[in-house]
């Protein structure tokens, strides 16, 4: 009995002990989150102002060119094949060019026997006038309907009509440019047979470069034709071009997408059919303006840190519009002119020693 008395105290003065090490050890952590460091952190600054910020919407594209030309040979009766080719992939050729031209041998005959043709229709026709009364020389005073039947009865129509359409194919055996451009998509040999389904080539004016790409419907307010575009083409993201946009197709697809269209600078190293990325820069303003890297996350909530007398100051801040590198911010703590830091943030707390790297 005496034993169990005894024990009883030392049992409640370890229990009491235990206690007392859980609370000294919460207060030590707690003590540990709020402990700064006590060497200085070395961090950069810039100095906070309000300009003017353009805001970027990036998008994928495909370039292509205004003009176009798919070029085919207007006659491809049997037995006509390019018998010369006057240009390569890549050439550059101006408006109204010879591209290459066909074997004329059959066209030329066609055209010789409807010109033949078309004589003696004229001769039929003079013949019929007469047998009404006139003569071809007196034509402008034969009533129109006695004109007409004798032009039917003739077939001086039919003749002219024919002997046109065999003109036309022969002066077009020789195939010419509509446009001035390069070269591309030539593939035919001299003496094969053309694929008649098929382009010879085709001509790209590529002075006159646009491209195609499409933005969400909500990103609508954020554009307007005018704004200023710059491309990058994924194969050589190192080349850039700008550019405005020219168009917006009034039309959301069922997708919620819009067609936009922009017209860009040339340049000899971007081609027809590239895939390209694109910036859309838009100024909104006056605002106040931070490097991202500037922005950090403290319990998460966005801060950015302000440099005063050797210590960092958090600021709760609220961005708005991003491009590649900027924020827009609100701050209710922050002034104009504030020094902002921009790098060696990432561990940060209120009141850390910090050191410009300037210094």
């Amino acid at each position: 009995m005496n034993l169990r008395i005894f024990a009883l105290p030392v049992v409640v003065m370890m229990l009491a002990g235990c206690g007392q090490n859980d609370s000294s050890k919460g207060d030590n952590e707690e003590s540990v989150e709020t402990l700064l460091p006590s060497e200085e952190t070395e961090v950069s600054t810039e100095a906070l102002r309000t300009i003017d910020f353009e805001h970027e919407l990036v998008s994928n594209g495909r370039i292509s060119a205004q003009q176009v030309a798919e070029l085919q040979f207007v006659s491809m009766s049997s037995g006509n094949i390019p018998i010369k080719i006057f240009v390569k992939n890549g050439n550059r050729v101006s408006a109204g060019a010879a591209i290459a031209m066909l074997d004329t041998f059959q066209l030329s005959n066609s055209c010789l026997q409807a010109e033949d043709n078309l004589q003696k229709a004229y001769l039929e026709l003079q013949d019929v006038l007469i047998g009404q009364g006139f003569s071809i020389a007196d034509s402008a005073s034969v009533p129109r309907d006695v004109m007409n039947l004798a032009f039917i009865r003739s077939g001086y129509n039919t003749a002219k009509i024919q002997y046109e359409l065999a003109k036309y194919n022969l002066d077009n055996a020789t195939l010419r440019s509509p446009i001035s451009g390069i070269v591309a998509n030539l593939f035919s040999k001299t003496y094969n047979p053309i694929d008649a389904s098929k382009p010879f080539c085709t001509i790209i004016n590529e002075s006159q470069p646009e491209v195609d790409f499409s933005i969400l419907e909500n990103e609508l307010p954020l554009i307007k034709p005018g704004d200023k575009v710059k491309i990058q083409p994924y194969a050589s993201p190192d080349i850039e071009a700008t550019g405005n946009i020219a168009s917006i197709n009034p039309s959301v697809d069922k997708e919620g997408t819009v067609r936009v269209k922009a017209f860009i600078q040339p340049n000899a190293n971007i081609f027809n059919g590239m895939n390209v990325r694109i910036s859309v820069f838009r100024s909104l303003g006056k605002q106040w303006v931070v490097p991202k890297t500037a922005v950090v996350l403290r319990t998460g909530k966005q801060v950015v840190f302000a440099y005063k007398d050797g210590k960092a100051a958090w600021n709760y801040v609220e961005t708005g519009f991003q491009n590649a590198t900027h924020y827009t911010i609100t701050s209710k703590t922050l002034q104009e002119e504030d020094a902002i830091i921009i790098s060696g943030n990432e561990h940060l707390a209120d009141g850390t020693n910090v050191k410009l790297l300037s210094e």
